[in-house]
């Protein structure tokens, strides 16, 4: 069996970043970056006010006669005439800063009769003042190549006047699930069936993976159906996940379906806890394949530990596999050996900060602990007890795409 660390490494290096397409930047939220996105102007464009008050110029005042004419007023969006020596120019917030100022007075720091101000004392140079280019200066890159956009660099990109960006195309994903007990939630019961739940998983954290998804029919347990099935899922998909049916019981078809579906298969076991029996191939025209074991808590995590970064990876993301931390465990732990085991857990915070909690029910069969989960805590396989208290590597749900 593969360690964890190569066979992520495996399926990682199988990646090829897929081909630019141009959308509107409202349409842009959670997509990748293809290009560098350039500032055409500095950021302020010019210097301003940070604060209501009264523009002056430091090297004008007089140390001991801080009374001062107001001549003019300069908003946002005017174009103020250049400060008069010797006076103070009535301004607001994000408004140009005149000609000859170099500080602003606020409001509340003046005493104001008429047009005459009297200042409660001489300002800094600089003083509330936001200088041109100190949030960015004209030809710098805003935003980088391989940047997963979010509110916050949408809002930057519209700062630097795109209304277009060039993003990397949303990767293919076909889902196939497979088994004989399987129906559609809400299909009349029959006996030995069961609802099928893991395409539904699978499908909404590859969304938010950024993937274009397509849930495709239930595959048989029969050979024939399912080598068709794999045949016409890698017909034009970037990915094909398969769910279930990748082991070696008698019923299980999807191994040799995808070999007689031309699919080479590189690996099928990783020494993970759960989700052991996962397939790695390659389709004819360079598709993926990743098989996924059928339990629920093992499809669940191993698309979240393989197959989503895959696609973020495909998409020109840098940093597809998110970092770990180290946490506390709450509470003492024995496990066996041999394997590297993802706990579903939950962070807690008490009064020494937070710590991690392992749910009780780590059966791979269960859908419960994923639902109340929101990190994944990590024992290696060397490890065979935890005591309260010891740190241990944690996986954050929402750093993974499932929460």
């Amino acid at each position: 069996m593969l360690t964890f660390d190569e066979a992520r490494a495996q399926v990682l290096a199988t990646a090829r970043v897929l081909g630019p397409e141009r959308i509107a930047l409202e349409m842009a939220d959670g997509r990748v970056l293809a290009e560098d996105v350039v500032a055409p102007r500095s950021q302020p464009a010019f210097d301003l006010s940070a604060m209501d008050g009264y523009a002056v110029g430091t090297g004008d005042l007089d140390p001991v006669q801080l009374t001062l004419p107001v001549v003019g007023e300069s908003a946002a969006g005017s174009a103020p005439a250049a400060l008069t020596p010797g006076a103070a120019c009535r301004i607001f917030t994000g408004a140009p800063l005149p000609t000859g100022a170099d500080a602003v007075v606020m409001q509340e720091d003046v005493e104001r009769v008429g047009d005459v101000v009297k200042l409660a004392r001489a300002p800094e140079p600089g003083a509330h003042v936001r200088r041109e280019g100190a949030d960015l200066r004209a030809g710098a890159i805003a935003l980088p190549s391989g940047r997963r956009l979010g509110p916050a660099q949408l809002a930057l990109a519209a700062s630097c006047d795109r209304a277009t960006l060039l993003v990397a195309r949303r990767p293919i994903l076909a889902i196939l699930a497979s088994g004989n007990e399987l129906r559609s939630p809400g299909e009349p019961h029959r006996p030995g069936s069961i609802p099928e739940s893991n395409a539904f998983f699978v499908a909404a954290a590859a969304r938010r993976a950024g993937a274009d998804v397509r849930v495709l029919p239930f595959v048989r347990d029969d050979l024939a159906a399912a080598t068709a099935a794999v045949e016409r899922a890698i017909d034009g998909a970037d990915l094909v996940c398969s769910i279930g049916g990748v082991s070696v019981g008698d019923h299980d078809v999807m191994r040799p379906a995808m070999a007689a579906a031309g699919v080479e298969l590189e690996f099928f076991r990783v020494a993970i806890k759960p989700g052991k029996p996962l397939v790695l191939g390659r389709g004819p025209r360079g598709q993926v394949v990743l098989g996924l074991p059928g339990n629920p808590a093992s499809a669940s995590l191993t698309f979240l530990l393989f197959g989503a970064p895959l696609l973020r990876a495909m998409q020109g993301d840098p940093r597809p596999y998110p970092a770990t931390e180290r946490l506390p465990i709450l509470g003492g732990r024995t496990r066996k050996p041999g394997r590297t085991e993802f706990a579903r857990a939950v962070i807690v915070a008490d009064a020494g900060g937070a710590r991690v909690r392992v749910l009780p029910n780590q059966s791979s069969g269960a859908v419960t602990a994923f639902a109340e989960a929101d990190a994944l805590a990590i024992f290696r396989p060397e490890v065979e007890r935890v005591e309260d208290g010891d740190l241990v590597d944690v996986l954050r749900l929402a750093d993974l795409g499932a929460a």
